[in-house]
């Protein structure tokens, strides 16, 4: 899941202690910085941190990650994989209902999946994270016209099978992703199009209600009394917009309306001081990177891309710039997650964090010798970007400066705002017109290697980088179609200690041909209201939407004034 640079509201938060009675107002405000509006929320179109988190809160999916992020049944109270290792049967929770009362059953699972799977509705994430149901191919291609009696199987109310095209470990954790969330089927064939206008009227079954949607004022949520757990302690959730996460601070610092928000590298100590247990820091899978786009030229060629990633000095970047908020890293699987490779390297075999100027540069003038460039005649290095705080801004110029100085060159910055920025990037796939290179982050969506190897680097709708493209001048080019073989095997690997070495031989392959150039894994730092309590810390940010029945708003202070929200 893409990851917004600017973290307005950090993942969670540890202020668990009971020491005070429950406030009068239960809501809970939780800021969104940097947009004016959440890309979507419709499921099976989410692919960023924004647009998930607040869906998370609306709609539920068959399975989910608890709190420790361990898989549990969500809308299934049971679940197994069938002996022919292709077969997944889900066994419902009886009597529920969407917000509004309309019966949720296996009917409106099965039609949801279709539904986010079909051509018509043009959901490339939804296609990348349940492309192993079986007929899928088919299905997008026009050659079938339903995935429902074929491989979405409702056989009675309470019962869901979905049948997958080959055997693969990681299949349930994907089903816990947004993509394959529930929604109503009466209330998207009532509005079309626009159902998403009228989400509030019972498209969901999650634990809140999108009750207001104001762009560039708030999102407001309402409990939903007809949840089918146990019902949240809070009133509303509100997701008030700020235009940056300066901003947010601001706001958190003097008591004005904000119960929680992200710490500026610059604040973190201030933070730290904070009385009652207000600041909390979690190591996140969360994997911050640049893209550099294998068909725009120069970077085709292999030796400027490893110029590009030998140049910078991470463990600068992360102590003077980020102030310890990050850990520098070659890697692109996190440690933490599954598959994490203690002896991977850099480019060229570097084995710490700090780059090698001096190889940076032999490897660039190499590299403009092949392409037949030179300094003066190579393209404009344009670095796409997208921040709105004072960090952000010198975190960009940092970078910058150390590709001009280490490889003598020229590099401009284009800052953009987060939907554009979503948008340009997006579309760099097959596009030798889009941004050249450019800075963003991925959060593990379930904790397995695949999702952060075979799903970025081999799907289409997700490797807008273009690696091992065929339309690529790469001169490994065939190297890197070998190793999207190689990763696509390993998620077919049964033998568990096999997969993950075919894994950590995949991720070094990447590495040195510099797919991603990872340069951070992140450490969410945020502070919280000594009245807000239950929130919880994990390494994705997630909470399980079970457990929004432990939050509630105490009379603890300092706690801003909510009666606007009312």
């Amino acid at each position: 899941m893409l990851a917004l640079l600017v973290v307005a509201c950090g993942g969670s938060s540890g202020n668990n202690a009971n020491t005070s009675g429950k406030a009068e107002d239960q809501i809970l405000v939780l800021p969104i910085a940097g947009v004016e509006m959440v890309k979507s929320l419709d499921p099976p179109m989410i692919g960023e941190s924004n647009s998930s988190s607040v869906a998370r809160k609306i709609f539920t999916g068959l399975v989910e990650f608890d709190n420790n992020l361990k898989l549990k049944g969500q809308l299934a109270q049971e679940f197994k994989q069938e002996a022919d290792g292709v077969t997944y049967t889900f066994k419902l929770r009886p009597n529920m209902t969407f917000s509004n009362g309309d019966p949720l059953t296996s009917k409106e699972v099965v039609w949801s999946l279709n539904r986010a799977l079909d051509p018509k509705t043009k959901a490339a994430n939804a296609v990348s994270y349940l492309s192993l149901v079986k007929g899928l191919d088919e299905f997008q291609a026009g050659k079938r016209d339903t995935l429902i009696g074929y491989s979405l199987l409702a056989p009675d109310p309470g019962t869901v099978q979905i049948v997958t095209s080959k055997r693969a470990q990681y299949f349930l954790q994907s089903l816990a992703y947004v993509t394959s969330y529930v929604v109503n089927p009466k209330i998207v064939e009532k509005y079309g199009d626009k159902w998403t206008d009228h989400i509030g009227e019972g498209a969901g079954a999650g634990p809140f209600i999108l009750t207001k949607v104001q762009r560039g004022v708030a999102l407001v949520l309402e409990r939903n009394e007809k949840y089918y757990g146990e019902k949240p302690q809070l009133k509303k959730i509100v997701h008030p917009f700020y235009k940056s996460s300066d901003v947010v601070w601001k706001s958190y610092e003097s008591n004005q309306d904000v119960m929680r928000s992200g710490v500026p590298a610059a604040k973190r100590e201030a933070a730290k001081k904070l009385p009652n247990g207000q600041f909390t820091e979690t190591k996140q899978l969360w994997i911050s990177y640049f893209a550099l786009n294998y068909l725009v030229s120069p970077f085709d060629n292999i030796k400027i891309r490893q110029a590009f990633a030998l140049a910078l000095n991470k463990d600068v970047l992360s102590t003077n710039i980020d102030k310890g908020a990050t850990i520098p890293t070659n890697h692109i699987v996190p440690e933490g997650s599954d598959g994490y490779n203690p002896n991977l390297t850099g480019p060229g075999g570097v084995k710490d964090t700090k780059g090698d100027p001096e190889l940076a540069k032999k490897l660039f003038e190499e590299g403009l010798k092949e392409k037949g460039l030179t300094r003066q005649t190579m393209p404009t290095i344009k670095y796409t970007a997208s921040f709105t705080s004072d960090a952000g801004k010198q975190s960009a110029e940092a970078v910058q400066q150390m590709w001009e100085k280490a490889l003598g060159i020229k590099v401009v910055i284009d800052n953009l705002d987060w939907n554009t920025f979503l948008d340009v990037t997006n579309n760099a796939r097959d596009n030798d017109k889009a941004p050249m290179i450019w800075k963003s982050g991925w959060i593990a969506d379930y904790p397995d290697p695949q999702n952060w190897l075979t799903l970025l680097f081999t799907d289409p709708a997700q490797n807008s980088w273009n690696y091992g493209h065929d339309k690529s001048k790469s001169p490994n080019l065939a190297e890197q179609k070998a190793n999207m073989e190689l990763m696509l095997k390993a998620d077919e690997e049964p033998d568990n200690a096999k997969r993950m070495q075919m894994y950590n031989q995949a991720e070094q392959q990447l590495v040195n041909d510099v797919a991603w150039l990872p340069v951070s894994q992140n450490k969410t730092a945020s502070v919280t209201k000594p009245c807000v309590k239950g929130l919880v810390d994990n390494a994705m940010g997630l909470m399980d939407p079970d457990a929004w029945k432990d939050v509630y708003i105490s009379t603890d202070k300092p706690c801003p004034n909510v009666s606007k929200w009312k």
